[in-house]
């Protein structure tokens, strides 16, 4: 599978019945345990470390998988895969002795000595973090064949993080939350989260802001609990921050339904019009059209277009299109065009009908969570 078919594929979520949850993502740090881990490995060490990995993987890869070391791509391409979360950040910046594979719907990835030898990683349309588990616990068992995984009978899976001991797992859920910002209700959510030990981070993971209202929720150890507890709790706090989101919506449909028809109608003539945006502004802005497609504004299916546009309107994908780094006036008038045009055969937003009464968001409620 070639770099263009990976990146051009795309994974329609609209079907989702849970919209306000984007993906769910189970990832598991691995390592082996008769070598250093990566941070610790000299260059060369690295390399052969990274032979024995990528024979295990490519035994059990499905068909038509992608495989890449780092060395062999470029900055931008780098970039497009961290857009896409196939690449975390820190694996961008390094080079050789480690690597990508992505199977061909994008469902399942794995980074070849990141922080650990293996990251693998599984993402899922909607809340499917079971499911997600099941796919990336098969390929764990078939790699455990062939591998030494570190691993402590007391401790757990050995990991560079003294977070991930333990199970070695992180659970996530990707949350797309517009209305509780709106509604001003976002931070006491947010820190009714945090409060209940789950970490919130922005579009990119760790150390990021959220952008275009996207949020992730996952947990912040894996020591003293199983997967499945560890899931289960991560889902049970996912479904009461989408029934406060619910209730936002619902609030707001209820209680001043042309506030929202005025700012899904100004975010679409921005959009349509504007000659020069940036990307945070974008991201916003497409936030609230998929909002206002979920409120009954635009048909059901123009989801698929604002999901694709979040991700092709991002600067590395600008530029790998464009075939070569841009200067940032010039990527935010091309950002501009390229929505603008995937603008233009889609009528202005039709009026919000849905006003039904709701008992207001009570965000407490979260704090009763354990």
């Amino acid at each position: 599978m070639t770099f263009e078919n990976l990146i051009n594929t795309f994974i329609s979520h609209s079907s989702n019945k849970e919209s306000c949850v984007i993906t769910s993502r189970i990832r598991l740090a691995r390592n082996l345990s008769d070598v250093p881990f990566p941070g610790w490995a000299k260059k060369a060490e690295r390399k052969e470390t990274y032979a024995t990995l990528s024979k295990a993987l490519k035994k059990i890869a499905p068909n038509k998988s992608y495989f890449e070391e780092l060395e062999n791509l470029e900055s931008l391409q780098k970039q497009v895969l961290v857009e896409q979360h196939l690449m975390s950040r820190e694996l961008a910046a390094r080079g050789e002795g480690c690597g990508i594979a992505v199977n061909k719907d994008k469902s399942l990835s794995v980074m070849l000595n990141e922080e650990d030898h293996f990251r693998l990683q599984a993402i899922q349309p909607g809340l499917s973090l079971k499911k997600a588990y099941r796919a990336l616990s098969k390929m764990d068992d078939s790699l455990s064949e062939s591998l030494n995984f570190a691993y402590d009978e007391k401790l757990g899976y050995l990991t560079s993080c003294p977070s991930n001991v333990g199970t070695g797992m992180r659970a996530s859920v990707m949350l797309h939350l517009p209305a509780l910002y709106i509604a001003d209700q976002i931070t006491p959510v947010l820190k009714a989260v945090s409060k209940l030990g789950l970490a919130i981070r922005g579009f990119y993971g760790e150390g990021t802001e959220s952008l275009g209202h996207l949020y992730q929720i996952s947990n912040q150890s894996t020591l003293g609990e199983s997967e499945m507890e560890i899931i289960a709790r991560v889902e049970r706090m996912a479904k009461h921050v989408v029934k406060a989101e619910e209730n936002a919506r619902k609030k707001i449909l209820s209680d001043n339904p042309q506030r929202l028809i005025d700012k899904v109608g100004r975010a679409y003539g921005i959009l349509k019009h504007a000659s020069i945006i940036s990307s945070k502004e974008a991201l916003n802005l497409l936030s609230i059209l998929r909002l206002g497609t979920e409120v009954g504004s635009f048909p059901k299916d123009t989801l698929d277009l604002f999901d694709q546009l979040m991700i092709q309107i991002q600067p590395a994908h600008l530029q790998l299109n464009a075939g070569g780094k841009l200067e940032i006036e010039k990527r935010d008038e091309i950002r501009a065009k390229t929505i603008s045009s995937h603008l233009q055969n889609l009528h202005p937003p039709d009026s919000i009908c849905n006003k039904n009464e709701v008992k207001t968001n009570n965000t407490d409620s979260l704090l009763k969570d354990s």
